[in-house]
């Protein structure tokens, strides 16, 4: 018997939840991925889930020229402050950000983070940190300020400084990706290969060598973010209400 289901946001036809998914799965967890930028609908509210989830992709939180950008955007200002849990991943933490009113912009001098790069946690982000984790995996060419109303939990470098925040009990936006795999990682600087020569981005090679070094505490971070996220949703009833729907 499954504990309930994950509302799985994301912006390409053959994108997929990665590591964050299958340590919700292996929870008990059902997945509903849903992609907006094809057309696919989103649930009225995100009641009846245990949490949401939105992932990163190409474009940016500020192409509401786009249909799916759009409607992620409105989506996501009627729900923000419902019961069940939101984690905003890369695009989906600046789509979180912008709807808080933060400005999403690109580095001024054209700088990226591509590859594992340094993260500090703040005093108020230690909780979500109990074992020591140094670098996480950046892909992205634009930041944001930080939200208005916000929590502050993690620090990257001077160039991309906001890394990780919390917005009520239970609404997180994480710039980093948690849910990148070692065959994601190939995968994306294959296709991804013209923005390897950005300022910034660390060269193929490099990065797949550090994934053997960074991931394991990186893994393990994300599995206990992971029981966090679903600790959240028993407490607030979101996995009750599913379970009765």
């Amino acid at each position: 018997m499954h504990r309930g289901s994950i509302l799985c946001i994301v912006h390409q036809r053959f994108s997929y939840p990665g590591r964050l998914g299958r340590l919700f799965m292996e929870q008990g967890f059902l997945l509903d991925v849903r992609c907006p930028q094809i057309g696919q609908a989103l649930p009225e509210t995100p009641e009846g889930y245990a949490a949401t989830l939105m992932f990163g992709g190409p474009m940016s939180a500020n192409d509401e020229h786009l249909p799916g950008i759009a409607k992620e955007l409105r989506w996501l200002d009627q729900n923000l402050n419902s019961p069940t849990p939101f984690v905003g991943v890369c695009l989906g933490a600046q789509i979180l950000a912008r709807v808080l009113g933060a400005e999403v912009m690109l580095h001024p001098e054209g700088y990226v983070e591509i590859g594992y790069c340094p993260i500090e946690p703040t005093v108020e982000g230690k909780l979500y940190f109990p074992a020591p984790l140094s670098h996480v995996f950046q892909w992205h060419k634009e930041g944001f300020d930080t939200p208005a109303g916000t929590v502050s939990l993690a620090k990257g470098t001077a160039a991309f400084e906001n890394q990780f925040f919390r917005y009520g009990q239970s609404a997180y936006g994480i710039q980093f990706h948690p849910e990148v795999t070692l065959q994601m990682l190939k995968r994306w600087t294959i296709g991804g290969a013209h923005m390897l020569d950005m300022p910034g981005a660390m060269p193929r090679d490099e990065q797949i060598a550090n994934h053997a070094i960074y991931d394991p505490p990186f893994g393990d971070w994300a599995a206990s973010f992971v029981d966090c996220v679903i600790a959240k949703a028993e407490a607030l009833g979101a996995c009750k209400q599913r379970s009765a729907a």
